[in-house]
């Protein structure tokens, strides 16, 4: 009988050694990061620029491996799911770390609408203090530059320059902290009439670093300041200050020269200005009150307006409106929806939309418009005026005694007046109202549409001031009548 035919053993396939030699060694480094041995902010870098080389080892070990199994005459081993999905990890997480690594997260934070206080985003903070003193020119100006960090200046009762330093920096640990204090160092710098203080926070390159600056100079000397981030308060100035700030509060006070403010996401606090103020931008909220010369504001004004006691002209522009008038001995508040004044000095010009207009005490010339909204006006002394709205209810009130001429229009409205001697006609869709009242005097122009027109006498409401006035409810439209539309909510 014939023997069987024996076939050779089958040599068992070698598992791929390719996945267990990337996560050992990716687990060796997080090893060192956890003890302190690498930082986590180095070991990021790290893996952002070099992942692919983890890759590349991967494929490596892969030929070796098809090299070997080839000249044993086996079958050589595969990635497999574990390895594919291994691979997919990587390469997500590689890619994702290089985009972050090149991300200026630094300006993300700077742009993030938080206090001055706040700290890094990661990191510990460490503190350190240092003072600046030296002789100031005398008249010299002061230019402050800062990156990050509030910024205070008020006056010294000597001719120095005196910087207080609150510095807070964030790093791994205090060697790398001490390091970048060390390249941190405030600079003051002179060169002819200009005296330069630089809070030389970028000398820690990428690594967050605030340096807060209490500044003393002699009160004479003018003042200008960029800063990036950080509140700037000046306070007791005879010059002129110009203050330039991004994302965070300005206030100033106490100035005898002129004011200048360039403001990005930030608000203002003005008070006691003696020479002209001046705010452009796009600005938060503002407020100024008690300046001797003019107002002018220019920009656009995300929130509140608050003016109150401006000597000479107060000017207002905004992509949505446009005011100006000669003084202010009252105050004025402006937001997105409504626009209150009192003890105005004309002549006034205000042309808006989507503003319920209140304006008591008001003397001189007016020409007003607005739309989507209510007008009130109340005349303390009478000129000439020049009314139009749309969609809206218009109210005036005049001194009782006042000699004036009226031409009134309103169409799709009626109109009312507390003085006999007007000719009202509201028969028809187009309401009409024209005459003389007393011996003739300035001329009233006041056109509506889709709204009331009410001629009323000063006496017919208190002269006591009065909280502001909700809104009223819109009234049904007539037939034909515009329906009312959203409007922007910048003022």
């Amino acid at each position: 009988m014939a023997s069987p035919v024996q076939t050779p053993p089958t040599r068992r396939r070698r598992r791929s050694l390719a996945g267990p030699v990337v996560l050992i060694i990716i687990g060796v480094f997080l090893l060192l990061a956890n003890m302190g041995v690498l930082h986590w902010y180095m070991l990021g870098t790290w893996f952002a620029h070099y992942w692919p080389v983890l890759i590349i080892l991967w494929g490596v070990i892969k030929l070796i491996e098809y090299q070997q199994a080839q000249r044993e005459g086996t079958r050589p081993a595969g990635i497999g799911a574990g390895g594919v999905f291994l691979l997919i990890v990587l390469i997500v997480f590689g890619l994702a770390a290089t985009q972050a690594s090149r991300f200026n997260w630094g300006e993300l934070r700077d742009n993030i609408d938080w206090g001055d206080n706040d700290g890094p985003l990661w990191g510990n903070t460490y503190s350190y203090d240092d003072q600046l003193q030296q002789a100031f020119p005398a008249g010299a100006s002061l230019n402050v530059s800062s990156i990050r960090g509030a910024v205070n200046v008020s006056a010294s009762d000597d001719n120095q320059i005196k910087v207080t330093v609150h510095k807070r920096i964030s790093a791994e640990n205090q060697g790398d902290a001490d390091k970048w204090n060390a390249g941190t160092k405030p600079q003051i710098t002179v060169s002819g009439n200009t005296v330069s203080l630089n809070a030389n926070v970028q000398g820690a390159g990428d690594h967050w670093v605030a340096a807060d600056m209490d500044i003393t100079i002699p009160r004479k000397a003018d003042v200008v300041i960029s800063n990036r981030r950080g509140d700037v308060n000046v306070t007791g100035r005879d010059g002129d200050v110009d203050i330039s700030n991004q994302h965070a509060d300005v206030s100033a006070s106490d100035i005898k020269g002129k004011l200048s403010l360039s403001l990005e996401h930030s608000s203002a606090r003005v008070s006691q200005i003696a020479g002209d103020v001046s705010v452009e931008g796009r600005v938060n909220d503002v407020s100024v009150e008690d300046v001797a010369g003019s107002a002018r504001l220019n920009g656009e004004f995300m929130e509140s307006i608050k003016l109150a006691r401006i000597t000479k002209t107060v000017a207002f522009k905004s992509s949505r409106t446009d005011l100006e008038f000669s003084k202010l001995d009252g105050d004025l508040d402006l937001d997105s929806g409504d626009l209150r004044a009192n003890n105005v000095t004309g002549p006034v010009r205000l042309i808006t939309r989507a503003k319920d207009i209140r304006m008591d005490g008001v003397t001189g010339d007016v020409r007003l418009e607005d739309s989507n909204g209510s007008v009130e006006v109340r005349m303390s002394k009478l000129g000439p005026m020049q009314l139009e709205n749309r969609r809206g209810d218009i109210s005036i009130y005049l001194p009782d005694q006042a000699a004036f001429q009226v031409d009134a229009r309103s169409r799709g409205g009626e109109i009312e007046s507390d003085f006999g001697d007007l000719k009202i006609d509201n028969a028809h869709d187009q309401a009409t109202a024209s005459g003389t009242i007393g011996s003739g005097g300035p001329r009233l122009v006041i056109s509506n549409e889709h709204g009331t027109i009410e001629i009323r006498k000063g006496s017919a409401m208190a002269e006591a001031p009065k909280p502001p006035i909700p809104p009223k409810p819109p009234k049904a439209p007539r037939v034909g009548s515009e329906p009312k539309v959203p409007e922007p909510t910048e003022n």
